[in-house]
Protein backbone atom coordinates (compact mmCIF):
# COMPACT_ATOMS: atom_id res chain seq x y z
CA UNK A 1 0.00 0.00 0.00
CA UNK A 2 1.44 3.36 -1.03
CA UNK A 3 1.95 6.04 1.57
CA UNK A 4 -0.82 8.67 1.54
CA UNK A 5 -0.11 12.17 0.27
CA UNK A 6 -1.04 15.33 2.14
CA UNK A 7 -3.85 15.73 -0.38
CA UNK A 8 -5.13 12.24 0.47
CA UNK A 9 -5.17 13.04 4.20
CA UNK A 10 -6.92 16.33 3.51
CA UNK A 11 -9.60 14.52 1.51
CA UNK A 12 -9.99 11.78 4.16
CA UNK A 13 -10.57 14.40 6.87
CA UNK A 14 -12.96 16.48 4.74
CA UNK A 15 -14.95 13.36 3.77
CA UNK A 16 -15.49 12.41 7.42
CA UNK A 17 -15.87 15.80 9.11
CA UNK A 18 -17.65 18.94 7.92
CA UNK A 19 -14.86 21.51 7.70
CA UNK A 20 -14.61 25.14 6.75
CA UNK A 21 -10.89 24.77 6.15
CA UNK A 22 -8.44 21.86 6.01
CA UNK A 23 -4.76 22.18 5.20
CA UNK A 24 -2.31 19.27 5.43
CA UNK A 25 1.44 19.19 5.01
CA UNK A 26 3.64 16.13 5.21
CA UNK A 27 6.10 13.68 3.73
CA UNK A 28 3.98 10.54 3.32
CA UNK A 29 4.46 9.27 6.88
CA UNK A 30 4.39 12.35 9.13
CA UNK A 31 1.70 14.99 8.68
CA UNK A 32 0.61 18.30 10.17
CA UNK A 33 -3.00 19.42 9.69
CA UNK A 34 -4.89 22.62 10.40
CA UNK A 35 -8.58 21.79 10.65
CA UNK A 36 -11.40 24.30 11.11
CA UNK A 37 -14.85 22.94 11.91
CA UNK A 38 -17.98 24.21 13.63
CA UNK A 39 -18.22 20.75 15.23
CA UNK A 40 -15.36 21.80 17.52
CA UNK A 41 -17.49 24.48 19.22
CA UNK A 42 -17.62 23.88 22.97
CA UNK A 43 -15.26 20.89 22.92
CA UNK A 44 -11.83 20.27 24.43
CA UNK A 45 -8.69 19.86 22.38
CA UNK A 46 -8.70 16.13 23.17
CA UNK A 47 -12.31 15.76 21.98
CA UNK A 48 -11.44 17.65 18.78
CA UNK A 49 -8.53 15.34 18.06
CA UNK A 50 -10.68 12.30 18.78
CA UNK A 51 -13.23 13.61 16.26
CA UNK A 52 -10.52 13.89 13.59
CA UNK A 53 -9.26 10.39 14.42
CA UNK A 54 -12.82 9.12 14.03
CA UNK A 55 -13.03 10.76 10.60
CA UNK A 56 -9.79 9.04 9.58
CA UNK A 57 -10.88 5.68 10.99
CA UNK A 58 -8.61 2.70 10.31
CA UNK A 59 -6.30 4.86 8.22
CA UNK A 60 -4.76 6.13 11.48
CA UNK A 61 -3.63 2.60 12.28
CA UNK A 62 -2.81 1.37 8.81
CA UNK A 63 -1.59 4.28 6.67
CA UNK A 64 -0.75 7.32 8.77
CA UNK A 65 2.32 7.00 10.95
CA UNK A 66 2.04 10.38 12.70
CA UNK A 67 -0.44 13.25 12.59
CA UNK A 68 -0.01 16.51 14.46
CA UNK A 69 -2.91 18.88 14.24
CA UNK A 70 -4.25 22.28 15.11
CA UNK A 71 -8.02 22.10 15.54
CA UNK A 72 -9.95 25.36 15.57
CA UNK A 73 -13.51 26.61 15.55
CA UNK A 74 -14.35 29.06 12.75
CA UNK A 75 -14.21 31.98 15.24
CA UNK A 76 -10.81 30.87 16.56
CA UNK A 77 -9.50 30.62 13.00
CA UNK A 78 -10.79 34.07 12.05
CA UNK A 79 -9.14 35.57 15.14
CA UNK A 80 -5.82 33.77 14.66
CA UNK A 81 -5.41 32.11 11.22
CA UNK A 82 -1.65 31.58 11.51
Amino acid sequence: MADPTPEDIQRFIADGLPCEHVEVEGDGRHFFATIVSAEFEGTTRIARHQRVYKALGERMREQIHALSMKTLTPAEYRNNPA
